[in-house]
């Protein structure tokens, strides 16, 4: 069988949303009236946090696929002041987050135990408007969500070849900038400001699905103790810690594209690594002229580039059945299951999907039961389903 990036069909019941006359489509789902319809038509479950679970209308997996949203619409109006990334939410909501976290994944685990008969993954994206809002691929609900889903191996191993130049696949080029030029820098910044224990720095067979090849080229780090590690506190301070490193690189990445020589930015979390070797290494300092002179001479070029930090992070299940961590800079319209080489085409088919959709919503449902049971919310009444 043929390794490479698999497109999977994905059908989906359309969604009767719509949009005000004057409105862009981006603009209406980032207000509060959407939040409501996602709640009262799709919600599962929300807490004292203003974490909603919510089944995904619009999904990439009709296996297993939800999302805990950072519910924020109605206390931050202001859609570019919304919590968009794990470092900027408060200590006790991220408490939860990490508990509801760790038992979806457990669940996920436990529903689906055997790797190759199913590709497990989640994770979270980066929601910054970080390009201009006029450009696709502006995020559609700018509030900080996790990813939850399941993929038949099946299906991706039926599924055909997607096009490895699909610009997605690709990351906009800047993945390949960070792996063609930085490579060594990038692995050694993080060798030098991460102080780690449950996660070990995985090699690439440790780290590659067979079936795709993806994800290619990333630091990945294993989860030492498996889907248990999850339960213990360290683990999720140590994600935060990846986080953490990649978005320091980032920012002072682009901080030297934009400004020759500029100084280290305010706020950075590992500020010794970054002096000791980001802003004294050549290939890091000469790859930031290489994109400024572009810059400077293509204004397209120029018009794409995220000067924010933006990114993908994820927790997936490698073909031995080890949890493994992951993270790479993110591009628009970018998904995160492309970071695993897994493209999906969403595909308007009631009628297929509502054959598959009892089943989707019997896991739900129970994983919804066992984050009741734990404390971590009250269930939601919908047209569908009762709130117990």
């Amino acid at each position: 069988m043929s390794t490479g990036p698999r497109e999977i069909v994905t059908p989906f019941r359309p969604i009767p949303l719509d949009v005000p006359d004057g409105m862009a489509p981006n603009e209406f789902f980032n207000s509060t009236e959407n939040l409501n319809d996602l709640m009262h038509n799709n919600g599962l479950l929300m807490n004292p946090e203003n974490l909603l679970l919510y089944r995904k209308a619009l999904g990439h997996s009709t296996e297993f696929d939800t999302s805990i949203i950072y519910n924020t619409s109605r206390t931050v109006l202001n859609p570019l002041g919304r919590p968009v990334r794990r470092t900027q939410v408060p200590d006790a909501v991220k408490h939860v987050w990490n508990r509801m976290n760790q038992v979806l994944i457990d669940d996920m685990v436990e529903q689906f135990p055997e790797p190759d008969r199913a590709l497990i993954l989640a994770g979270e994206a980066s929601l910054d408007a970080t390009w201009p809002l006029t450009s696709p691929g502006v995020p559609s609900i700018r509030m900080l969500h996790n990813h939850f889903m399941v993929f038949s191996m099946d299906d991706l191993r039926a599924a055909k070849l997607a096009d490895p130049d699909n610009p997605n696949l690709t990351d906009g080029g800047q993945h390949s900038l960070f792996q063609a030029y930085m490579n060594g820098v990038y692995r050694r910044f993080f060798d030098e400001a991460l102080d780690l224990d449950i996660l070990e720095l995985a090699d690439a067979d440790e780290s590659t699905l067979m079936l795709t090849g993806y994800p290619q080229g990333l630091p990945c780090w294993k989860i030492r103790g498996g889907v248990d590690a999850l339960k213990d506190p360290r683990f999720w301070r140590e994600y935060d810690l990846i986080l953490e490193g990649f978005l320091d690189f980032y920012r002072t990445f682009f901080s030297q594209v934009s400004t020759r020589n500029a100084p280290m930015p305010r706020d950075i979390f590992f500020p010794e690594a970054v002096e000791n070797v980001l802003l004294f290494d050549n290939d890091f300092l000469k790859t930031a002229k290489k994109v400024r002179d572009q810059c400077i001479h293509d204004p397209k070029y120029a018009n794409s580039i995220r000067w924010q930090p933006a990114f993908k992070q994820l927790i997936y299940r490698n073909d031995a059945g080890e949890l493994i961590v992951t993270i790479s800079q993110n591009s628009i319209g970018n998904a995160i299951t492309e970071l695993l080489g897994v493209v999906v085409k969403r595909v308007p088919d009631a009628d297929a999907y509502a054959v598959r959709e009892p089943a989707l919503l019997e896991r739900l449902l129970a994983v919804r039961s066992r984050l009741i049971e734990a404390d971590l919310g009250d269930g939601i009444a919908t047209a569908q389903w009762a709130a117990d």
